[in-house]
């Protein structure tokens, strides 16, 4: 029986090997010794030293850190609240609505930052900080939504009814009901929203302007130059972030058995 699935654990070595290989490659060799060549050279910390002494870099990484978090913290609001109101309302226009941000969600990050560029352009919006954080909430707020409405979808609604009949007001309701049992799929929207900003390239490259440079774009303007040490170890550490950020995402939204 064992022979006979022999192929299949074979596949399934080629198909991660294929995924994942590549970043082992990265992550090693954001500790090998040698900055120019592809030998291996030994181990080193070098180079992430390098990114923690260069006070450029670290100001890039801070702006990065600012946008995740206000354009993950305004999504989380604005698809939370939307997320209640396409789940518990009804109202003109819900249908569209719903469908619209599935279609957000699916569009091309190139057709969205273009989309963006004309529209900050129309609006005459100077290209920088503001551009790139409405962009960023943009794109994150139908994560948020989904990843809300997933786990609404499985409440009791004899817990909303009850309070209702109770006496409680709207606002009571979702502050007490909704908001408590909600509150890891807030958290992991929020982190998801977060993700997704600290890795964003193709939109922010249409929406941001000189003034205000973030961390995918630094090390785009970076690899032109050559992939080097300092490169694998920043990449390493961005990987890093974003592992964890969806582990801990992945675990809240876990159900309790």
């Amino acid at each position: 029986m064992r022979l006979n699935r022999l192929p299949q654990y074979l596949y399934l070595v080629l198909v991660y090997g294929f995924l994942y290989l590549p970043i082992l490659v990265l992550v090693v060799y954001s500790f090998n010794d040698s900055k120019y060549s592809l030998e291996w050279q030994g181990a080193t910390w070098e180079w992430y030293q390098n990114l923690f002494d260069d006070p450029d870099l670290l100001q890039v990484a801070l702006n990065s850190a600012l946008i995740a978090t206000l354009s993950a913290s305004v999504a989380t609001v604005i698809g939370t609240t939307t997320a209640v109101a396409l789940h518990r309302y009804e109202f003109f226009g819900k249908t569209v609505l719903n469908a619209l941000i599935f279609v957000l969600m699916m569009t091309p990050d190139i057709v969205m930052g273009i989309a963006l560029l004309i529209l900050f352009a129309s609006l005459s919006l100077p290209l920088g900080f503001w551009t790139l954080l409405l962009a960023h909430v943009t794109f994150n707020i139908p994560f948020v939504v989904v990843t809300v409405l997933g786990r609404i979808g499985g409440f009791d609604r004899h817990l909303i009814e009850a309070a209702r009949d109770l006496g409680a007001t709207e606002f009571q309701v979702f502050h007490k009901i909704l908001l408590p049992l909600l509150a890891p799929a807030v958290v992991a929207g929020w982190l998801l929203s977060f993700t997704l900003s600290m890795d964003d390239v193709m939109v922010s490259f249409f929406v941001t302007g000189p003034s205000f440079e973030i961390l995918p774009l630094k090390i785009y303007s970076m690899v032109r130059l050559g992939v080097t040490p300092e490169i694998n170890a920043l990449c390493t550490i961005m990987l890093g972030v974003t592992l964890g950020m969806i582990l801990i995402a992945q675990l809240l939204l876990r159900e309790k058995s």
